[in-house]
């Protein structure tokens, strides 16, 4: 298992996306923003177990995730690894609802029945700070 810098933990402790891709059946990639979170060491994010990557997850773990700084968008981590384990119910609920809190200031409003949560040991973690300003311009 590959350890966490500081700065990527640090990314994972604001209300940055993640941007999780997996792998189609036919070995072209499919890429998503999720939220993501940290357990016991483990990324986590979740979805439904009927979505393209709870599909290509079953199919193949390997999950690489990229991550931009909502504040500063030169400040990236990319992760790569391996859903360990799975969860559902009350175990799951409790981590969403602490992600959701994170993300929107309150608890995951829904409870979908066919919720997953995915727990990703990352294998590869890198991550860059560029010097430049967010000083963007309307075109």
């Amino acid at each position: 298992m590959a350890d966490l810098p500081d700065d990527v933990r640090e990314l994972f402790r604001g209300a940055n996306f993640g941007h999780v891709a997996t792998t189609m059946p036919d070995g072209s990639p499919h890429s998503v923003a999720v939220w993501v979170g940290l357990e016991d060491g483990l990324i986590v994010f979740f979805t439904q177990t009927t979505s393209r990557k709870a599909r290509n997850l079953e199919r193949d773990p390997r999950v690489a995730i990229s991550m931009v700084d909502h504040d500063n968008p030169y400040a990236t981590a990319r992760i790569r690894g391996r859903v360990v384990r799975t969860t559902t119910g009350d175990e799951a609920w409790e981590i969403i609802d602490r992600m959701a809190v994170r993300y929107t200031g309150e608890p995951f409003p829904f409870r979908p029945p066919t919720s997953i949560l995915y727990h990703v040991e990352p294998t590869r973690v890198g991550s860059t700070q560029l010097p430049f300003q967010h000083r963007p311009t309307a075109a």
